[in-house]
């Protein structure tokens, strides 16, 4: 990628290399999001495949936002190699979701338990697509981890740090909450202070039992998880 200037803003212009990455990393997004709208399930592509600021080594993340039975979704995926099924869980206060871990560096993860506003507006802040945006191949802006925001262009993004702009901008340029910026500039910024932390559950699920089962085992030993189950 090369660096350039564009109204006074960072403007990265990709390379053929990358287009290449890019375009590789999204076949595998559309193939995987087609055969769960097959099977009658909306899905978001968020993130660096969603902007288009993608690494070689970059994840495909795909959501489902909002709680379907993870057998569905297993059916869904049958053909695809599943290499690990698993419970996650940021924060004890954030939702718990069911990540399956398949090939090509490939996340399809949903919720376990019924999601607030502000956690559906995480995937709009790092910037997501529908099923008919990414069909159309599209690309949204975001922010990432760095604490950038990335707004695409013909040639490749703008870059632009949300400390030099105020949190309304950010706000109206990603359609989220004044709330949901502040916050999540809070998080980031105190993950670079001290460094990624720890999240609060990771749980391998076993082969022999399902995401919801394995959740209750998981409840009976931990207050925590009961409470944000409501059980």
């Amino acid at each position: 990628m090369k660096v350039a200037t564009y109204e006074g803003k960072g403007e990265v212009v990709y390379t053929e290399e990358h287009w290449e990455i890019f375009k590789d990393k999204r076949r595998r997004a559309k193939e995987i999001t087609k055969r769960l709208k097959e099977f009658g399930i909306d899905s978001l592509v968020y993130g660096s495949v969603a902007r288009g600021d993608v690494k070689r080594n970059s994840d495909i993340d795909i959501f489902i936002p909002y709680q379907i039975p993870s057998y569905k979704i297993e059916i869904a995926l049958d053909g695809f190699e599943i290499v690990e099924r698993r419970i996650i869980q940021a924060t004890p206060n954030y939702a718990i979701k069911g990540e399956f871990v398949l090939t090509d560096s490939t996340i399809v993860s949903f919720p376990l338990v019924k999601m607030k506003e502000n956690e559906l507006d995480f995937y709009r802040f790092g910037g997501c697509l529908g099923y008919d945006g990414l069909m159309e191949d599209k690309r949204v802006a975001g922010v990432d981890k760095r604490l950038i925001l990335i707004i695409p262009t013909e040639n490749g993004h703008l870059e632009i740090p949300i400390k030099d702009v105020q949190p309304s901008y950010v706000a109206k340029t990603l359609g989220v909450r004044l709330e949901i910026v502040k916050e999540r500039m809070r998080v980031l910024e105190r993950r670079r202070e001290i460094g990624r932390t720890g999240i609060f559950l990771y749980k391998v699920v076993p082969s022999f039992t399902s995401f919801e089962a394995y959740l209750m085992e998981i409840a009976k030993e931990n207050p925590m998880v009961r409470k944000r189950l409501n059980i």
